[in-house]
């Protein structure tokens, strides 16, 4: 009988280090949603890669952050820890030679963990002075244990296939969690729902960055094969409500339109997208309502 080997890996790091793109690109897929505004993911999110005998289970989390005092802030920080117990790799990301407090929140998250750690410096193609990394390196080698550094660049694929060989050796013996198919333990709904916020995200990052969560309503497949999906999008006040449709409701319309196109990619058929903005004040910082949203709490809240 042939022996397989299934590892579980935290993908971890402060917001907008580029978690969610590395997670895309080492699965060969648009799963997490992304964008240039720090705190876009905002839930463990599982990417799973299948080749031959190995599993690697990838667990995108949200950015570690500070000075966030709403409820939403702290589920995101507990779920990003709660990534980390009992995986058999943690990966750590950061911003080429960039660092910051979040940066040393999560070195010191990471130095507690008793399996292997990797610093992964992400976005090195934009690295100006090539020679900065290795002192860079080693000043973090001696504050933290550090299994191994990874130079890589997710957006463009660089450094990646040596960095899926070291977790493979690492990768225990014992069976696959998943068919060999599933790339994700998430449901359709949810991916819908993200596609949505990610275009309000790119879309309208300056004026309602944090302020939105989307609500699936009705996911249903007719007998022609469409899709249909109703989306609700929650805001806090009425004001942002107003923006978010725009003048005669073309920036909704366009923010339906990018969602759906990526909808049918992800689906695989023709998608009927129908979108509504509803004002609820104070949803993200109302334990109740995240929960509702999918947002559970991780541990004591």
């Amino acid at each position: 009988m042939t022996e397989t080997r299934c590892a579980l890996v935290a993908i971890v790091g402060r917001p907008n280090v580029g978690k969610s793109t590395l997670l895309n690109h080492l699965l060969g897929q648009k799963l997490s949603i992304t964008s240039r505004k720090p705190q876009t993911t905002r839930q463990q999110l599982l990417g799973v890669r299948t080749e031959g005998t190995s599993q690697l289970i990838f667990i995108d989390t949200p950015g570690i952050h500070i000075g966030q005092p709403k409820a939403m802030n702290k589920l995101m920080n507990k779920s990003a820890a709660s990534a980390m117990t009992e995986v058999d790799v943690t990966l750590m990301l950061c911003d080429r030679t960039r660092w910051t407090e979040e940066d040393d929140l999560a070195l010191q998250w990471v130095s507690r963990q008793e399996g292997p750690v990797a610093l992964v410096i992400n976005k090195v193609d934009l690295l100006q002075d090539k020679g900065a990394l290795l002192p860079f390196t080693n000043e973090l080698a001696e504050r933290a244990r550090l299994d191994a550094i990874f130079p890589v660049s997710a957006l463009r694929k660089q450094g990646l296939l040596e960095l899926v060989s070291y977790i493979e050796s690492l990768a225990p013996l014992g069976p696959h969690l998943f068919p060999e198919d599933h790339v994700t333990d998430k449901s359709q709904r949810f991916l819908a729902s993200e596609l949505v916020r990610e275009k309000i995200v790119r879309q309208l990052g300056d004026e309602l960055p944090y302020a939105t969560a989307v609500e699936i309503e009705h996911f249903a497949e007719d007998e022609r094969g469409v899709l249909h999906i109703n989306a609700l999008i929650l805001v806090e006040r009425a004001g942002q409500k107003k923006i978010l449709i725009g003048e005669s409701g073309e920036r909704l319309k366009s923010i339906g339109t990018a969602a759906r196109k990526d909808m049918e990619m992800t689906f695989d058929c023709k998608v009927m997208l129908k979108l509504w903005v509803k004002v609820k004040t104070g949803w993200s910082d109302d334990l109740r309502a995240l929960k509702t949203l999918g947002l559970d709490p991780v541990g004591d809240s």
